[in-house]
């Protein structure tokens, strides 16, 4: 009998943390609570306390905000940690060392390691008539302990939903950063950004430095309001630092900053949209704050090469030529309107196709509303979720808010994906965008490697 290579064999054991990840309560309902979190890591010997954390909120451009503030710590030489979420392929993806995605044999050794612990942990729980550690719970204890293990300089800690019970808050971040905060999950962060901006600046410890997108007065408010009962600093967007300046360029941008220390000239930033500029701007704030207490100027020529460095999987990112597929997570009206900014500024199609499947709590009126003056056709799918919008449901308001002529249904995202790209393939400048929903973005880009859209 042929012996599984041992990559296989280390393949199979990463994919069997995600599948015991998978019993545990999703992420659509996380617990409002620290304790259980808390009470784990502390039979680890609190891994979170062995390097210094930069903490980033929002509702849209976290994921951004962080890989870019990664990128550029990695260029100062600093082994930094990244926890991200969600994935798009894989969950090795949440979990970055050093600018790469954790080995499949690291994750299933440090997961091995935090067992008999979670195990001790979800007995107290269930002993006190509570639920087990949640997935994200059990994943943000397993990411503390792989950057302990590593070990990193640094760690770049995305929350994963709201901030103050977020369960990554078991960690101080010495500099808290905060993405633009809009309406998102309402159901479990309020009905107002008040209420959201209120539940995500828990995030902000004592005396800590806090960087902050340009935000509208009520989240600004709620903002002030905690930082002022921390003791911590302020820097915004527009007053401490702002975005001077960003022209297109070949494979994204070329921007100009002010930041808290220094103005940084001509930078080329490869992600494209005038939002990843403004998250540009953020990320070099909050490093700023980081290296030199908002005080020093970056290095230009490391800066340069942290930003020419950076990726963001998943924000408009060619994933097919001949005809073009590109991707984008938006899926929220915020998001989407910051998309359908960029395809007008950064491309020049004649025609686009977007593929769309949206969650259930989602704003799919929104969403809509900001893609169509965009868009010339919607096929409309499901991602594989149980909070997906039925198919028909969503082509049936699609079709209403738009009309029946520009709006197409398919059972599965493949079906969609092979008429979309026939029909982008049959004129030279029409395109295909994916998206509406991470987890059809994630399916759509395992698509297209399978089928080597890149390389025709």
């Amino acid at each position: 009998m042929n012996q599984p290579a041992p990559l296989d064999a280390f393949r199979e054991a990463g994919d069997a943390v995600f599948a015991e990840l998978l019993l545990r309560v999703g992420e659509a309902q996380p617990q409002p609570r620290l304790a259980p979190t808390r009470r784990a890591l502390d039979f680890l010997g609190d891994p979170q306390s062995s390097y210094p954390i930069i903490h980033v909120a929002g509702t849209n451009g976290k994921t951004s905000t962080s890989r870019l503030v990664e990128s550029i710590v990695r260029a100062y030489g600093l082994r930094t940690g990244l926890l991200t979420s969600p994935h798009l392929v894989r969950l090795n993806e949440r979990i970055v060392i050093d600018g790469e995605p954790i080995s499949d044999q690291i994750l299933a050794a440090n997961w091995a390691d935090i067992q008999p612990y979670l195990g001790l942990v979800d007995q107290e729980l269930e002993a006190a008539g509570e639920v087990p550690l949640t997935f994200f719970e059990a994943l943000t204890v397993l990411a503390f302990a792989c950057f302990a293990d590593a070990p990193v300089d640094v760690a770049v800690i995305e929350v994963g939903m709201g901030g103050e019970w977020d369960s990554t808050n078991v960690a101080d971040g010495q500099v808290a950063v905060f993405t633009p905060i809009a309406l998102d999950h309402t159901l479990r962060l309020g009905n107002t950004v008040a209420e959201i901006a209120r539940t995500k600046s828990g995030i902000i410890k004592p005396a800590a430095a806090v960087v902050s997108a340009a935000q509208s007065p009520e989240v600004q408010a709620e903002l002030d309001r905690a930082v002022e009962l921390s003791e911590s600093t302020l820097a915004r967007e527009n007053e401490g630092f702002e975005l001077l300046s960003s022209t297109v360029a070949v494979g994204g941008q070329v921007i100009s900053v002010r930041g808290l220390a220094g103005t940084y000239n001509e930078l080329f930033l490869p992600l494209y949209g005038t939002h990843q500029a403004q998250n540009a701007a953020l990320a070099i704030a909050a490093v700023e704050s980081f290296l030199g207490a908002g005080s020093q100027a970056l290095v230009g020529d490391l800066l340069a090469e942290g930003l020419g460095s950076a990726t963001s999987p998943g924000r408009l990112q060619l994933v097919g030529i001949e005809p073009t597929v590109l991707v984008d997570a938006a899926h929220n009206p915020h998001g989407a309107t910051a998309l359908a900014a960029a395809l007008e500024a950064y491309f020049d199609f004649d025609e686009i196709a977007v593929v769309v499947g949206i969650l259930a709590d989602k704003d799919a009126g929104g969403i809509i509303a900001a893609l169509a003056p965009q868009v010339d056709r919607f096929y409309v799918t499901e991602p594989h979720s149980e909070r997906a919008v039925r198919m028909d449901d969503l082509a049936d308001n699609i079709a209403e808010w738009t009309s029946e002529q520009v709006t197409f249904r398919f059972d599965d995202l493949a079906g969609a994906l092979d008429s979309a790209r026939e029909w982008a393939a049959e004129a030279p400048k029409r395109a295909v965008l994916v998206t509406g929903s991470i987890v059809l973005v994630g399916e759509a880009i395992t698509l297209a490697a399978a089928g080597e859209w890149m390389e025709k």
